[in-house]
C-alpha cells in the first residue's frame, strides 16, 4: 500500500465539542493524500468515540490511545504511527480552511528540504469576545509569516503557530521530533527548528482558524503558565547565545524582566540590570541593584536583553547601537 505524502498529527483529550468540526474539515480537504494520526490522550467525554466513528468512514483516520499521558508522549506516538513524508500538526477544537494542506505542501515541493512552512492564523470564538492579546498575537505572527521572517524575533514570543507549519519528516527527526520533554512543546520546537536551521517559507491565505474558550488547554494546564515563557527563553539564550566575553545587561523592570533576571540569579549569571523607571532606579532586587540606563556606562562589548512590553518601549540611543540584542517581549 502506498504510503501517504502527509501525515497530520492530533493529539485529542476532551474536544468533543468540537471535534466533528475539526475532522470534517480536514476531511474537505481540497489535498486529499494525507492521513490523520490521531491520539486519544485518556478523554473522559465522547472523544474517542467520536474519533472511531470517523475512522470506520475513512480509513485515512487512524486513532490510537495515548499509552503515557500528556501532549508530548501523545505526538511522539502519532509520529512513531506515521507513514507520510511530510508531517504537520492540528488541534482537535480547530478548523483547517480547506486549502491548508495543499498550500503547504506545494511550499516544501517547491524549496525542498531544510524549510518550514506556515501560513496565516485566525483567531475565533464562538461564546466571547477575543481580548485583544490574540488579537495582537495574531497580527504580530502573520505579519512574521507575510515577510518569511519569524525567527528573527525567536526570543519575543513562539513565532511558529502551532498547529500551522509543516515540515519533511527527516527534517523534524533531526532536529529531535517530540523527544524533549519541555513546555510550552510548540515553543522548544520553535527554538529548535531555528538552531537547527530551518528557513521559513509562509503563505499569506488564511490556513488555520484558532479556537478560544475558557477552557482551552493553554488556558488551564500549569505547563502553559506565564512562568514557563521566561524559562525556555533564558534556558535556549544560554545554551546558544551568551557570550562570557561580553557584559551581559538586562534591560527592563517589571514583571517579566524581573522573572529573567531571577532566573539569571539562579544560573549563576553575572549581568547588570538597567531601567529608565524613576521608580525603580536604585532598587535591590534577587541582590541585584537597578541602575538607570540613562547614566549607566555600556560597554562597547556588551549583549543586551531587552524585557520591556512593546507599548511601553522607547528606544534609547547608547542602548541601540548594541548589536548583540535579544528582545524578550
Amino acid at each position: 500500500m502506498k504510503s501517504p505524502q502527509i501525515s497530520i498529527l492530533m493529539p485529542v483529550k476532551n474536544a468533543a465539542p468540537f471535534l466533528k468540526e475539526c475532522l470534517n474539515s480536514i476531511v474537505q480537504q481540497s489535498f486529499s493524500d494525507w492521513e490523520l494520526i490521531a491520539i486519544d490522550d485518556h478523554s473522559t467525554d465522547l472523544s474517542y468515540e467520536i474519533l472511531a466513528e470517523y475512522q470506520k468512514k475513512d480509513n485515512r483516520i487512524k486513532v490510537f490511545k495515548n499509552l503515557k499521558n500528556g501532549i508530548i508522549d501523545a505526538l511522539r506516538l502519532a509520529l512513531e504511527k506515521s507513514n507520510g513524508s511530510y508531517i504537520t500538526r492540528m488541534d482537535a477544537d480547530d478548523i483547517m480552511t480547506n486549502i491548508k494542506l495543499e498550500e503547504l505542501i506545494q511550499l516544501l515541493l517547491k524549496h525542498k528540504k531544510g524549510h518550514v512552512a506556515t501560513g496565516y492564523i485566525k483567531y475565533f470564538s464562538t461564546n466571547k469576545k477575543l481580548n485583544d492579546g490574540y488579537l495582537n498575537y495574531e497580527n504580530w505572527l502573520n505579519c512574521l509569516t507575510a515577510e518569511h521572517s519569524n525567527f528573527s524575533e525567536i526570543y519575543k514570543e513562539c513565532v511558529i503557530p502551532s498547529p500551522c507549519w509543516m515540515i519533511s519528516k527527516s527534517d523534524l527527526i533531526q532536529i529531535g521530533g517530540f523527544n524533549t520533554n519541555t513546555y510550552p512543546e510548540d515553543y522548544d520546537l520553535a527554538f529548535r527548528m531555528y538552531y537547527g536551521k530551518l528557513k521559513v517559507i509562509g503563505s499569506k491565505n488564511i490556513l488555520h482558524y484558532w479556537r478560544d474558550y475558557p477552557n482551552r488547554t493553554s488556558r488551564t494546564n500549569p505547563v502553559y503558565s506565564n512562568n514557563a515563557f521566561p524559562k525556555i527563553k533564558i534556558n535556549y539564550f544560554l545554551k546558544n547565545e551568551l557570550n562570557q566575553k561580553k557584559m551581559l545587561l538586562l534591560w527592563g523592570a517589571g514583571k517579566k524582566s524581573k522573572a529573567i533576571a531571577h532566573l539569571l540569579v539562579q544560573n549563576k549569571i553575572e549581568f547588570s540590570w538597567i531601567t529608565n523607571n524613576p521608580k525603580k532606579i536604585g532598587k535591590t532586587i534577587y541582590g541585584c541593584k537597578i541602575f538607570n540606563c540613562n547614566t549607566f556606562e555600556v560597554p562597547e562589548n556588551s549583549q543586551l536583553i531587552i524585557a520591556i512590553a512593546s507599548k511601553s518601549f522607547q528606544p534609547i540611543l547608547k542602548l541601540a547601537t548594541i548589536k548583540d540584542t535579544y528582545r524578550f517581549c
